[in-house]
């Protein structure tokens, strides 16, 4: 590679960087939707040309707006070029601002091009006997590079000296122009020679030098031998004024009438409060957090500055660490007289069945917060407060209605708190909850992400006091100078973000609506679904991960002999290697590198035509089901309940739906029989059943009242089989003469819609061509109007408004709706039509879940339990005295959850199991 002068004059192809970035991903957007991948692509880049170079003097050349003297010279100059997408171009300001903010000189002169600047400025410096490093990824600039002058492509890291030069383009540099214009350039619409590629044009210059040599004995090409060089001479000639003024489009200037004084180009130092004004507004974390610690690796020549944004004035914390029982009594005394406060445990774990305290954490108002340790046990560590006595005198307050309770994930205190008997009451106000109803895509709703992006704060991480890795402390572990701050700034942290947050919520009362409705209520419910476990035989568990095991030893003695060598199934390289080399299947699809997809997609299609992709999706599914449910359920019992503890997670994501984890119970099988095995395993206890109960077609029926389509309604209304129904209008059939076949098709479509599928996805689905889905697309179009109406109203809604509603008023914003990109937009428009209908499925079961905590806390308290929530079906376990009144109550209270214009329908099972019950 060719050597680099120390500390040169750095000049950055910033225009080149700006493209080059748009292409890329990935394509971020803000949580307004603003499209920000150009901007953070490009700083990423000169973040680390600036690492790599630390260089003292730099100038970043983006191109002028408007026409340049190109333009004057070839009217069709870059008229091939479409305009700037929307989606770049309102990137390009806040993306000045901050080069500018970094302390770098940046340079955009009208009537040129950064080519032209970047010439001049090279030009001017090389004279002075001055290094020159110029970073593009274009390769008319070659013909800048002299024994001053170097090119860098960082995206390659290919350098390019005047050797460089010659071996990547068999010329030097001196003649790079002369190439250009005879090859001529589609992009840039610059003509040159009709039929003159890179081979010819090399010919003629490497046998004969320049364009100007060429001209003065133009039959000297004739003896090149290159194919049609006899007929060369004549090209030549009639297409010499081409050829001319290629040579000019091409040429890059080296005199651009501006200010040639380098010292201009100083590198200045960063302006680190407006980098966190810009980092906070275009939502780049990271960058953010090194700004506001100081540690952001662009700033090597900036003082570190006050570190706040402007939107969130600095708080001076005090921060209280309680050794006595006066200080305490002092501060149970605030929190008693206080309207609210937040509140915070500190623990020995994550695993809230597991979790003890290790101290708790108050605030009042901003920055005036204590910590309470009780259980710092490394050696000579001070003597702290009992921790019973603490939480005794705690206790009556924590079990209060009044004053409200601040906290951020609440759900895991109150859980940590019951392990001492602790009932937590006077949940007003969730921090993670309030954003996420805000904008469930705009941020992760983590503590620490939340106080960059609403407070321009970065928190003290766990990783900073405790470590990392397998040596990382447990909070009792860690020294109280350490832990009593962290740990005190949760509390403030999170009693700010309230603040923030609560402010925006209240000036959205529909929002505010879902969060005191729907959210809220939700926490003490599934804090206590959550403690109430779930039964698993483990024998049975056992007994399937054998045969599971016999099963997929089978598989892979059978892939074995049919790929006639032994390879790891699960390696997606010797796969590759198997399926596509040694194998020939075609290739279907691609992953971003290149390489053939073994995408269960993929496999899916060679299904239909080899056996080898048919076994791989057996053994990915089987292995899965073993080492996530069958093999570690029975790891995941707890030692004191000999039940399993899932944790629910109310924001995580987009459209309000809970999710699972540790175990995930959403992702359990239904629709094999494996699957449904290790349904099985979930049993009562004694004396019990299982009971299930289910929304039918929740999402139809919110597309049905959405859409106010009369036929849609109707058959709601006559309680019809929906797809058997929808069957008889497409297929224009009398309702008992509907076909199984009619049926599984209007089911796909029906589905399908709702989900955004397109005509070539139902014939996928559906295994039929193309024409004939659109045809059958068609057909359900016209038999349901409302349904079309419906979708193409929600589309311009989203595009005007950014986000759609749910009919509780929850938000689903669509970062992408306006995208130029048409595949991120289309999805954009899938999710518009589909978030409705899904976020509010997902607000009528929350709603419900409320209904029937109720009831069971006023009518059926220890005979009837909430144990599970999957998609639309809450999961009960039944005293079975009371079986059959609970069930017509859980229906009745279910079915009550909304109303809408066709009727919610709820349908129950019951048995020994939950696979019997659903």
């Amino acid at each position: 590679m060719a050597k680099i002068a120390e500390n040169p004059l750095v000049l950055v192809d910033g225009s080149s960087y700006l493209f080059r970035a748009f292409h890329a991903p990935p394509h971020l957007t803000n949580s307004k939707g603003e499209p920000t991948g150009a901007i953070y692509g490009v700083v990423n880049m000169l973040k680390s040309l600036l690492s790599r170079f630390d260089p003292s003097h730099i100038a970043v050349v983006f191109d002028a707006k408007g026409k340049t003297f190109r333009n004057d010279m070839y009217a069709e100059y870059k008229a091939n070029r479409p305009p700037m997408p929307d989606d770049l171009r309102c990137q390009i300001e806040p993306l000045h601002r901050l080069i500018k903010a970094l302390g770098l000189p940046l340079v955009c002169i009208e009537g040129v091009e950064a080519d032209d600047v970047i010439g001049t400025l090279s030009n001017h410096a090389s004279q002075q006997g001055r290094p020159v490093l110029i970073s593009t990824g274009d390769k008319d600039m070659a013909q800048l590079v002299n024994e001053h002058v170097t090119l860098i492509n960082t995206m390659t890291d290919t350098v390019l000296d005047t050797q460089g030069v010659i071996d990547k383009f068999g010329i030097p540099p001196e003649l790079i122009i002369d190439f250009l214009a005879l090859m001529g350039d589609k992009v840039d619409n610059i003509p040159g020679l009709p039929g003159v590629g890179e081979k010819t044009a090399l010919a003629m210059l490497q046998g004969i030098g320049s364009i100007d040599a060429i001209y003065q004995d133009i039959d000297a090409v004739v003896p090149l031998g290159f194919r049609g060089s006899k007929t060369m001479p004549k090209k030549l000639a009639e297409h010499k004024d081409d050829a001319m003024l290629s040579y000019q489009l091409a040429t890059i200037k080296l005199d651009v009438d501006m200010d040639l004084d380098l010292e201009q180009f100083k590198r200045q130092p960063a302006d680190n409060d407006k980098l966190i004004e810009l980092y906070g507004e275009l939502e780049f974390r990271r960058w953010l957090s090194d700004a506001l610690s100081g540690n952001d690796n662009s700033a090597t020549t900036s003082t570190v500055k006050e570190k706040s944004m402007p939107a969130a004035p600095k708080v001076e914390a005090q921060y209280d660490c309680i050794f006595t029982e006066e200080e305490f009594n002092a501060w149970l005394a605030q929190l008693k007289s206080a309207d609210a406060f937040a509140f915070d445990t500190e623990t020995t774990s994550l695993n809230y069945m597991q979790a003890e305290i290790v101290g708790v954490s108050f605030a009042i108002e901003s920055g005036k917060t204590a910590y309470v340790p009780v259980a710092h046990d490394y050696e000579d560590a001070p003597k702290q407060l009992d921790r019973e006595w603490v939480l005794a005198q705690l206790k009556p307050l924590l079990e209060a209605q009044k004053p409200a309770k601040i906290g951020q994930n609440l759900k895991y205190d109150k859980n940590v708190l019951a392990n001492y008997d602790i009932d937590l009451k006077g949940i007003e106000f969730d921090s993670m909850l309030e954003s996420y109803v805000f904008s469930s895509v705009g941020s992760r709703h983590d503590m620490d992400s939340l106080a960059l992006k609403y407070l321009g704060h970065k928190c003290i991480s766990f990783e900073e006091i405790a470590g990392k890795g397998a040596k990382q402390l447990t909070f009792n572990q860690i020294e109280l100078d350490k832990a009593a701050p962290y740990a005190a700034e949760d509390a403030d942290i999170t009693l700010r973000l309230h603040q923030t947050l609560n402010e925006k919520l209240v000036a959205e009362p529909s929002l505010l609506s879902v969060y005191q409705d729907v959210e809220k209520p939700l926490v003490s419910i599934l804090s206590k679904m959550e403690r109430a476990g779930v039964l698993i035989d483990i024998h049975q568990l056992a007994q399937q991960s054998q045969e599971i095991a016999i099963r997929l030893a089978e598989l892979e003695t059978q892939a074995y002999d049919i790929a006639g060598e032994k390879f790891n199934l699960a390696s997606p390289k010797q796969l590759q290697a198997i399926l596509f080399e040694k194998l020939n299947h075609p290739i279907i699809k691609k992953t971003p590198k290149g390489a053939p997809s073994t995408a269960e997609e993929v496999l899916v299609e060679l299904a239909h035509d080899f056996p080898l992709p048919k076994l791989i999706i057996e053994h990915r599914g089987l292995s899965k089901l073993k080492s996530t449910y069958t093999d570690k359920l029975p790891l995941m019992v707890d030692n004191k309940t000999g039940r399993v503890h899932t944790s629910y997670h109310q924001a995580v994501t987009a459209t309000g739906r809970l999710s699972s984890s540790d175990p995930n119970l959403q992702n359990i099988p239904i629709r094999n029989d494996e699957g449904r095995r290790v349904r099985q395993a979930f049993v009562p206890r004694d004396g019990y059943k299982i009971v299930a109960a289910d929304y039918s077609q929740i999402e139809l029926r919110i597309m049905a009242h959405l859409s106010k389509d009369k036929g849609l309604l109707e058959a709601f209304k006559q309680g019809l089989d929906i797809h058997r129904a929808t069957a008889a209008e497409v297929f224009n059939v009398a309702l008992n003469e509907v076909t199984t076949e009619q049926r599984r098709s209007a089911k796909a479509i029906n589905f399908g819609l709702i989900y955004g599928m397109s005509a070539f996805g139902l014939s996928r689905q559906l295994d039929i061509p193309r024409n004939k889905a659109q045809e059958y697309m068609d057909l359900y179009f016209e038999r349901y109007p409302g349904v079309l109406n419906y979708m193409e109203e929600t589309r311009v809604l989203a595009q005007e408004k950014g986000y759609v509603e749910t009919l509780k008023g929850r938000r689903l914003h669509l970062p992408d709706i306006k995208a130029q990109n048409q595949a991120r937009r289309k999805a954009a428009e899938r999710a518009a039509i589909n978030a409705p209908m899904q976020g509010t499925a997902a607000d009528i079961i929350k709603l419900a879940m409320a209904r029937v905590d109720n009831w069971i806390e006023t009518h059926a308290k220890d005979d009837v339990i909430m144990i599970m929530q999957v998609h639309d079906e809450l999961v009960f376990e039944i005293k079975e005295s009371v079986l059959e009144t609970a069930i017509a109550a859980i229906i009745a209270e279910m079915e009550a959850a909304m109303e809408l214009d066709v009727p919610l329908v709820v349908e129950a099972g019951k048995g020994e199991n939950w696979d019997q019950a659903h």
